[in-house]
């Protein structure tokens, strides 16, 4: 193959065919993303901006989408994803698991993005009341920590509930068959349960006082292999990325209404969603790693990671 690519740049310089020939060397780089069926990366692929930043520097795209953020990153881990976006708790699970990840980036808390939801004509009426209950959620997904601290805040641990582990399309059909009695999740499933079936929340990232019970940050990460080799076009999606979101921020109706068609959801359901959502790219920093690594701690105290982890060494230059 390099033996062909030389070939053909010697013939495109002597016949003055250079842009072709660069078209042609464009098929031998890719970038292959993960996305789910929210947020900024769906907004960006829907968009096709990212492919006009890359096109350039010679990269296609290759979109995939994920039912969660734990799937997406063991696709990484395999080596089959150069890029994509999670909440909190995979990347500390997919770390743990030896992932060669890299955090790019992330968007500030947006913690009444993700709930615990009870059927509407449930007789709990507080997170205490969940001790001996079934709760679904996905497994090492950002609620996985939700559910963690809202039930210490309510004085119990994750062992006083039996978790339910399945991914959100499973865990709403469970819910809606009463199999389980509560369901940690995050928009627009949160969103579209509720306008669906009048499901009350029970608490979202937020406690009544104000305070965050969690900060569901959103992350933007990158394999290690990948990004060592390839920092122009780590640094074209995250000017994409940022395009995005200064944009999104400022028209989330007309998200919406963009989104609505592609997956499936009514715009006043993806409305509330993007309501909920934080916007703005930020670099990766010294403080949102060290409230990783308290996640991180949190998790092996609880047995839920089988080794402790330094968060740091997957965010080079940010140890505090």
């Amino acid at each position: 193959m390099k033996r062909l690519i030389g070939m053909l740049v010697g013939a495109a310089a002597l016949l003055g065919l250079a842009a072709p020939v660069g078209d042609a060397l464009a098929a031998d780089k890719q970038v292959r993303i993960g996305y789910q069926k929210y947020g900024t990366l769906i907004i960006l692929k829907e968009q096709g901006l990212l492919e006009k930043k890359l096109a350039p520097l010679g990269y296609s795209v290759a979109w995939t989408e994920f039912p969660g953020g734990p799937q997406l990153l063991e696709a990484l881990n395999v080596g089959a994803l150069d890029f994509g976006t999670t909440g909190e708790a995979p990347p500390i699970f997919a770390q743990a698991a030896g992932a060669p990840l890299l955090y790019v980036g992330y968007e500030p808390a947006s913690p009444k993005g993700e709930a615990i939801l009870v059927p509407k004509d449930s007789a709990i009426q507080s997170v205490a009341q969940l001790k001996g209950r079934k709760v679904a959620l996905n497994k090492g997904s950002n609620v996985h920590y939700l559910l963690v601290k809202a039930l210490e805040k309510a004085g119990l641990t994750i062992t006083d509930v039996e978790p339910i582990y399945l991914p959100p399309a499973d865990a709403r059909a469970a819910f809606e068959r009463g199999a389980v009695d509560a369901w940690a999740i995050w928009d627009p499933f949160y969103a579209a349960a509720s306008a669906a079936t009048g499901a009350r929340t029970l608490t979202d990232g937020t406690s009544p006082d104000g305070t965050n019970i969690v900060k569901n940050h959103q992350f933007f990460l990158a394999a290690k292999p990948f990004a060592a080799a390839n920092q122009p076009a780590i640094d074209a999606i995250l000017a994409g990325l940022k395009e995005i979101d200064d944009w999104a921020g400022k028209n989330v109706k007309t998200v919406a209404e963009q989104l609505s068609p592609k997956v499936g959801i009514p715009v006043s359901v993806l409305e509330v969603a993007a309501g909920r959502q934080s916007y703005g790219l930020r670099p990766i920093d010294a403080e949102v790693i060290a409230e990783q690594q308290r996640i991180a701690d949190t998790f092996f105290e609880l047995k839920l990671i089988p080794k402790k982890i330094d968060v740091s060494t997957a965010a080079p230059g940010t140890k505090s």
